[in-house]
């Protein structure tokens, strides 16, 4: 069976812990930073787990992660 390509746009986006989950950063921090909290920008920060929807998608797009 031939190699699978990754998906480069998924594979900057998307990183694997070492149990396997998923990882992501969050949206809503790249501009009209000013009406929101600090403590909403500082949480922003962080990274989250990937909803259990799109694991499926992630696993195909991403292959050897």
């Amino acid at each position: 069976m031939p190699k699978l390509k990754t998906n480069r746009a998924a594979a900057k986006r998307f990183s694997r812990t070492g149990t396997g989950k998923f990882m992501r950063a969050r949206g809503n921090k790249s501009h009209i930073l000013t009406k929101k909290p600090s403590k909403r920008t500082r949480r922003l920060r962080q990274t989250t787990v990937v909803d259990a929807a799109n694991v499926r998608a992630l696993k195909r797009m991403l292959p050897y992660l």
